[in-house]
């Protein structure tokens, strides 16, 4: 009765995956989605993460460093021949079996602020950890933004080129059926032809362009490619406009909350902290300590728990280190110290003035690709023109084909590049929003 079950056990499961490979050719993916399984997958962000999680550590460490030790001790000896007995100090000549066991524990009441300026400096590198995750994972948020507006814009394109193709072939149909009669010459002809090729053409170079751009997309998500993948379009038919903010405005809205500025003005308090902390090594260490001790010997008269119990010795202590010549070390440190503080002021530095110039040219090229757009547009609205002018001779004979398909040509360039152009747009307004840190989906 089992073995008559298979085949349709077997078809259930046939069925079951077919769906699921249909579900998964068929998904389409939001550009939130594509986002998070960048962020989720992506090796950068994946090695910030662990980069802050050990200064996190570090920060803990650094805290934990004010707790109390305590530590236990045993040992066991074995003594031949004359020697003395530890339990009584009396020298006898026989084997001894001897046990210490104890208790110890440490608190340091003072190091010159070292551990606290410590800590504080750990803080700092934590908060600066973090910022670098975010700043990894906004800049993976940017990249995919683009990669997925791209796609966007090969598949307009596509479209665009089916479209210029369908068009073509009306106009090709026509000339076949009027050079089989004879009406139209040669010429015109196999100029309308070779339109037509050309317009499949560009439909191939369309297809391979956006394959391209989906595993250029999939690739930075660390997914899978699939060819049938879908996205979700965006309203990217609205015409640009200007933006709302000067450079200036954006640099100073950038230093306050880019993730970037941040880290490294952490990173410059960290360091502040750090000289601190090795200055405190610098002035004498004061702990308190206090041990509780026993011990067992082979050759008292009582048994191991007796003397365990009657043995033991206990007593606080206060330690005072003061530290005179350790090779220069703690001068060293402080040097070596003032020299990363050094660094990171300079790192600060740079990251504004590279930022500043960043924000310019990022503007610059958002000014360029805004006034790129109109030009386009207004140079569509007179292809179009000059187009439906041209076809209206063409169609009564008045022209050659030959000037019929350069006004073709010049309108489908330019409505392609009007394409681009949006698209273009678009991302020089994303990357300056990325800058505001307010860059949204």
């Amino acid at each position: 009765m089992f073995f008559k079950k298979i085949p349709l056990l077997l078809l259930f499961l046939s069925i079951t995956v077919f769906a699921k490979a249909q579900q998964q050719l068929d998904s389409v993916l939001t550009l939130q989605q594509c986002v998070d399984l960048a962020i989720k997958n992506n090796l950068l962000v994946k090695n910030s993460g662990t980069t802050m999680e050990r200064d996190r550590i570090n920060l803990q460490q650094a805290r934990e460093n004010l707790l109390p030790t305590l530590n236990g001790n045993a040992s066991q000896s074995l003594s031949f021949g004359r020697s003395q007995d530890p339990t009584t100090y009396n020298y006898v000549n026989q084997k001894i079996n001897y046990g210490q066991y104890g208790l110890s524990t440490n608190l340091l009441l003072s190091n010159g602020f070292s551990y606290i300026n410590a800590i504080k400096q750990n803080a700092l590198a934590y908060q600066a950890g973090k910022m670098d995750f975010q700043q990894v994972k906004d800049v993976t948020t940017l990249n995919i933004i683009q990669l997925y507006l791209q796609v966007l814009n090969s598949e307009d394109q596509l479209t665009q080129a089916n479209s210029q193709f369908d068009a073509s072939k009306v106009t090709l149909d026509r000339e076949t059926i009027l050079n089989t009669a004879g009406s139209v010459a040669p010429a015109d002809f196999y100029n309308i032809k070779g339109a037509h090729a050309n317009d499949a053409a560009n439909v191939v170079n369309a297809k391979n362009n956006l394959v391209a751009a989906k595993l250029n997309l999939l690739e930075a998500m660390s997914v899978p490619y699939t060819k049938d993948i879908k996205l979700v379009r965006l309203p990217a038919d609205k015409s640009p406009t200007s933006y709302g903010q000067t450079p200036d405005q954006i640099y100073s809205t950038a230093l306050g909350s880019l993730a970037q500025v941040k880290a490294a003005d952490f990173r410059v308090q960290a360091a502040e902290k750090e000289v601190q902390s090795y200055k405190g090594k610098l002035y004498p260490t004061l702990s308190f300590g206090a041990s509780i001790n026993t011990n067992y010997s082979s050759t008292g008269t009582t048994s191991f728990f007796d003397q365990f119990r009657n043995n033991y010795s206990y007593g606080p202590g206060l330690s005072l280190q003061i530290p005179i010549l350790n090779y220069f070390q703690n001068r060293n440190n402080v040097k070596r110290a003032k020299l990363d503080l050094i660094d990171a002021q300079n790192v600060n530095t740079d990251t504004r003035v590279q930022l500043k110039q960043q924000i310019e040219l990022s503007y610059a090229n958002m000014t360029a690709a805004n006034d790129r757009f109109n030009a386009v547009t207004d140079q569509v609205a007179a292809y179009q023109e000059a187009f439906n002018a041209t076809q209206t001779k063409f169609n009564a004979g008045v022209i050659t084909a030959d000037i019929f398909v350069i006004a073709k040509n010049n309108l489908d360039v330019a409505n392609t590049n009007l394409i681009n152009a949006r698209y273009d747009y678009l991302i020089r307004i994303k990357i300056l929003d990325y800058y505001r840190g307010q860059l949204t989906f």
